[in-house]
């Protein structure tokens, strides 16, 4: 009889735990009828772009569990093991860790394992009552050997077991405060793999050998396609024969696999230095997967959606949410939607949304968009909006992630996995499903001309060409970038949609570039920026918004005349920028309200060039990891 593990969940409110979540660390666990470590490693090698200070596995052998720990990249536990070979066990677990709690260095590295030896344990998340669980285990006489959270789940193991893996492991979670998912494996169950979950993603894998965990399908999709998500709350027992998994009140639960519908050549860098330019690259396919699954001749389909005509046309408010790249596409859809919709849009940070006593309330629909759908911030923001009565429409990457399962409705964005911490496909599929809610709205509600509305159907289903057109600027880009050395600060500037972009666009370059880069609303130059601009300063200016065309040309006037070496970027045939920048990029004509996924494209390879000339780890860089941080 498996133990009931209602209690282990009955803690703290979501609301109490995500404002302190940190979704960072990746994880992977391996129980089959092969040696464990040469998966194990591959998938820590796929999973590195989740946090990269240090690196570890534990394997179960002759009895004991085999550690092996670097504080290195991936790349030097394989050189240690001699990529596995020289740990033998079928069973074992993995993990590349983002520090939160201890500093990167050996100790603190994970797995961790418990002072009698017989529990090694992987942790993603935070456990937020962990210095009271240690008070309260040293007191008992516990010696620790790390400073991290995560150790307190081995060393309470080894506290509660009696015998019973799943009693030790159900009295363990019911301690845990926070967020966390885990693998566990023991010496006296030298084939069962313990899988848990509560507000940090996990996924288990299945084959006919063997049976997998992985914070992302990354990691095990060279070996399976058939996955299994874990919902909050629920627990997996793994063997090599098959899975169990169990609801907290200890039903069994038979939940059918989901399939994987792209393969691991996808999450290889085909020949590309990088992932982020084998990724920049992929946008126009991936462009085109989003945009071209959801249109049926002329008409724009949402298999599915709960948001009928009939509740849409009583919507008088448009809230979206979201961080980071995320957000900056939000602030694009927020000028879309009111424009062809005549709706009042407003965009928020999700991490400041549930603190603002947001206006939220039946008429609203609450945008939510996430390209891993597991952001905390973001989640609990979701939350919120539905605590308040709005209808929840999520634009997520993962399919079974944490805000696509908890939204009201779901569209997914097709781009596939996105391996580089600096997101590039992830925000034009999310500027392409913008575009498609627009236009499918706007034929609903008929609040924009319809001559324009299909105008903009066209351009749509155009952008992946137009994507490829702006691509084959690459050569000339990198010769920009030659241009850029390493100023101590860099501006970008541009109005409406232009202002919007350059957002994203400065962010691209700050953070792979470590270059001090801002963004700034053209217009409010004169309200104290233009102050900054000095003889040599480096001006890229956003110009391809034809209504404010001339206005923006006026303000690259401005900062040319105090010494600004200005970049701009404009649409074909508005050669007169070129009579006052240095230097221009152009883009294809398209309707001014999809200029944004065209716009980006230039600005995404001038920031890899940068860093690359710069010599930076463009897909790696330094303090960041892909899982959002989040407070």
């Amino acid at each position: 009889m498996y133990p009931s593990f209602s209690a282990c969940f009955k803690n703290s409110a979501f609301l109490h735990i995500a404002e302190r979540c940190i979704f960072m660390c990746g994880i992977v666990g391996f129980t089959g009828k092969t040696q464990a470590a040469g998966f194990l490693l591959e998938g820590l090698e796929r999973l590195e772009y989740r946090g990269y200070d240090s690196a570890g596995i534990a394997v179960l052998e002759n009895g004991g569990i085999h550690i092996e720990k670097t504080t290195e990249r991936i790349k030097n536990l394989i050189e240690k093991t001699d990529n596995g070979s020289t740990v033998n066990g079928t069973i074992g677990i993995g993990h590349t860790r983002w520090a939160t709690h201890g500093a990167p260095c050996a100790k603190n590295a994970h797995p961790h394992v418990s002072s009698d030896g017989k529990f090694a344990v992987v942790h993603n998340g935070i456990i937020e009552n962990y210095m009271a669980l240690r008070d309260s285990l040293k007191a008992d006489g516990v010696e620790f050997a790390s400073e991290t959270d995560s150790e307190v789940v081995p060393q309470l193991l080894a506290k509660f077991y009696k015998g019973d893996l799943f009693e030790a492991v159900s009295k363990t979670v019911a301690q845990l405060e926070g967020s966390y998912a885990l693998g566990i494996i023991c010496t006296d169950c030298p084939d069962t793999l313990i899988a848990v979950r509560k507000f940090s993603p996990l996924i288990i894998g299945l084959s006919k050998d063997a049976n997998y965990i992985a914070s992302d399908v990354t990691a095990i999709v060279s070996h399976t396609r058939d996955i299994l998500y874990i919902e909050d709350g629920e627990i997996a027992v793994l063997t090599p024969d098959g899975v169990k998994l169990y609801d907290s009140d200890k039903n069994e639960l038979h939940r059918s696999a989901a399939v994987i519908n792209w393969d691991v050549a996808a999450a290889e860098k085909g020949g590309y230095d990088h992932f982020m330019m084998k990724e920049i690259m992929e946008q126009p396919n991936a462009v085109k997967q989003t945009i071209e699954s959801r249109i049926k001749g002329r008409e724009i389909v949402f298999e599915g959606l709960k948001l009928t005509e009939e509740k849409l046309k009583t919507i008088n408010r448009i809230e979206i949410v979201a961080c980071g790249s995320a957000y900056h596409a939000g602030m694009v859809g927020k000028y879309v939607l009111e424009e062809m919709l005549r709706i009042p849009t407003s965009i928020d940070y999700a991490s400041e949304y549930r603190y603002c006593n947001p206006i939220v309330d039946d008429k609203t629909l609450t945008i939510i968009i996430s390209q891993s759908g597991e952001t905390a911030d973001t989640l609990a923001a979701l939350k919120e909006a539905k605590k308040r009565g709005s209808h929840t429409l999520s634009i997520v990457n993962v399919v079974g992630s944490s805000i696509a399962n908890a939204s009201d409705d779901v569209i997914y964005t097709w781009a596939g996995p996105e391996i580089a911490v600096a997101t590039t496909k992830g925000y034009t599929t999310q500027l392409s499903v913008i575009y498609l809610i627009a236009v499918w709205a706007a034929r609903i509600l008929k609040t924009m001309d319809s001559d324009r509305v299909e105008k903009i159907f066209d351009d749509i289903c155009r952008l992946p060409e137009l994507i490829e057109k702006v691509i084959l600027s690459e050569p000339t880009i990198k010769e920009m970038a030659k241009h850029c050395g390493d100023p101590k600060s860099l501006f970008f500037i541009g109005r409406n949609i232009d202002y919007a972009v350059s957002l994203e666009a400065s962010l691209k370059l700050k953070e792979i570039s470590y270059i001090h880069s801002e963004a700034y609303a053209a217009g409010e130059l004169k309200h104290g920026t233009i102050s900054l601009i000095e003889e040599g300063r480096t001006v890229i200016a956003l110009a391809a918004y034809e209504g404010l065309f001339e206005k923006l040309l006026s303000n690259v006037k401005e900062v040319k005349a105090r010494g600004a070496y200005v970049i701009a970027c404009a649409t074909e045939g508005h050669t007169e920028i070129a009579k006052e920048a240095e230097e221009v990029i152009y883009i294809p004509k398209i309707d001014p309200l999809l200029l944004a996924t065209l716009e980006v494209v230039p600005f995404q390879i001038y920031s890899y060039y940068v860093a690359l000339y710069k010599g930076c780890d463009i897909d790696k860089p330094r303090n960041l990891a892909k899982s959002v941080t989040v407070e």
